[in-house]
């Protein structure tokens, strides 16, 4: 076996294997350590996946449109001609590093807190799995294996925000009940979008006769009203989980429920699966009907943008109002994809790391609030800066970096997504550019909004007798996150380089 080979396999078989270790241990803290372990192991080994042959200065026409850097074809059931096929590229790899730092820091977080409602080494255990679940919808390169995958994290997921979450609203169901209400949603939406999902794969793969996305990508022979169905099932499957107005409504509930690394998960890995798919499976096997459908897209994920910023403007809670931004966020990344073009498709993909890494660190400061002060309510918060001046100061940075402050990680994905609406032309795309520059606006008015309110003023009661410490598991799950928003801000071609490439062909059998 190959060394990209094995590295395509161990990056899954680690954190399989691992959760399996961590579940079997008898003592919690020990086995919260070997799952950390495990987890910063998977790290190493998603980072060495660069090491493959990055070079595309052969392509050209007519050369497939998914080039992996390393590839792993295996026969998986020969007697339906399914095979075991994983690759990664510039598309991917940005987003499988993510998911790999995502779950060591959550894990890490586990070894100084651990939510009530269950044991530790359980809460890592579905950790890692889930983590499995979504490393593999990012490396398959197989339409039905890429279906498993991104059914497995619906189970562990579903478990996390039951099992650990809980927010009670005053007059409103205890926070068990709740939590539990708010995984139902979860399960029963993301059961819908795979239903559309695998019939969408059935009718692909009937008309193509192959699941193989390397050969898929491009339309391969499928007739224009084949590509029209498809691409509306696929794009209704991943529009539940990017999430895309209206389909949105679980994703306030279920934040706001879930734990804090149940939220970092979620917002910073979880939904990028819906607009990888989109790209990689809707977008790159239907072309014909992702232009169909391009306007439809493209006015939606305005709608999101103008929506969620509204909403955010209203918003008393503090996980809601940031579970509601990534509405907004997502819609940028979704006005990307929309255009069809190398800028929106790039615009979509630095969009999708930049949030990940933003959206991730806002709850992990919002749940060190929450912890603190026992309540998320912004009429009981505020004064923070006075009581404790560090955390205040994250909670400024990780905001103005959602914002979109040139210079942060944020500006680029919302900045290219207008610049390539505008590129399009046309009354309709350059109106849909003006809209969304607009919900940019409104965020930085939610956003300044909620720093006036949670770090300026008087200190309240819950916020006074906040300590103004902090301990150094936060300060080391925080940092990375902190010191990526502001690399990728400054130097873009951090995930813009990798992606070039295989973002060129793609666009190449797009026209």
């Amino acid at each position: 076996m190959r060394f990209g080979e094995f590295l395509l396999l161990a990056v899954l078989a680690v954190p399989a294997v691992g959760a399996v270790a961590v579940a079997a241990i008898p003592r919690d803290r020990a086995a919260r350590l070997v799952g950390t372990v495990v987890a910063g192991l998977t790290l190493l080994l998603a980072a060495l996946l660069a090491t493959g042959d990055r070079s595309w200065t052969t392509w050209a026409a007519g050369t497939p449109a998914v080039r992996p850097w390393h590839r792993l074809d295996l026969p998986w059931v020969p007697g339906l001609d399914l095979r075991f096929h994983l690759g990664v590229d510039g598309i991917s790899w940005p987003l499988v590093v993510l998911t790999a730092l995502l779950t060591l820091l959550c894990c890490g977080y586990t070894l100084w807190r651990v939510p009530p409602g269950g044991s530790g080494r359980a809460l890592v255990a579905l950790l890692l799995v889930v983590e499995v679940g979504i490393l593999g919808t990012f490396l398959a390169l197989d339409l039905v294996l890429f279906f498993l995958f991104f059914e497995v994290v619906l189970l562990p997921m579903y478990a996390i925000i039951a099992g650990w979450g809980g927010s009670a609203v005053p007059g409103g169901p205890s926070a068990r009940d709740a939590a539990r209400a708010a995984a139902r949603k979860f399960a029963l939406y993301t059961l819908f979008g795979s239903v559309l999902l695998l019939v969408g794969v059935y009718v692909v793969v009937a008309a193509a006769g192959t699941a193989d996305l390397v050969a898929l990508t491009g339309g391969a022979g499928l007739s224009r009203g084949t590509q029209l169905a498809a691409f509306v099932l696929l794009g209704l499957a991943f529009a539940v989980k990017s999430p895309l107005w209206p389909l949105h409504s679980w994703l306030p509930d279920a934040h706001t429920q879930a734990p804090t690394v149940g939220s970092v998960v979620l917002a910073g890995v979880l939904l990028k699966m819906g607009t990888y798919g989109l790209i990689r499976v809707a977008v790159g096997v239907a072309p014909e009907g992702a232009r169909w459908a391009a306007p439809v897209l493209g006015a939606l994920a305005v709608t999101a943008i103008l929506v969620g910023s509204l909403v955010c403007l209203a918003q008393t809670e503090l996980k809601r109002l940031i579970a509601y931004s990534s509405v907004g966020h997502m819609g940028f990344v979704l006005l990307g994809i929309a255009t069809l073009t190398a800028t929106g498709l790039q615009a979509a993909l630095i969009g999708n790391v930049a949030h990940g890494v933003i959206t991730g660190l806002l709850f992990f400061l919002a749940g060190a609030v929450k912890d603190r002060t026992g309540t998320g309510s912004l009429a009981e918060l505020s004064g923070l800066r006075e009581t404790a001046p560090r955390l205040a100061g994250l909670l400024a940075f990780a905001a103005i970096a959602s914002l979109g402050l040139p210079g942060l990680a944020g500006f680029w994905g919302e900045a290219l997504a207008v610049v390539a609406a505008v590129q399009v032309g046309g009354a309709f795309w350059t109106t849909l550019a003006v809209l969304a520059a607009l919900g940019g606006a409104l965020t930085a008015a939610y956003l300044l909004r909620l720093l006036r309110r949670v770090t300026h003023g008087r200190p309240s009661p819950a916020v006074g007798r906040v300590a103004p410490g902090l301990a150094g598991a936060e300060l080391t799950a925080w940092a990375p996150l902190v010191l990526l928003a502001l690399a990728i801000g400054l130097a873009p071609t951090l995930v813009l380089g990798v992606a070039d490439a295989p973002v060129a062909a793609l666009v190449e059998v797009l026209r």
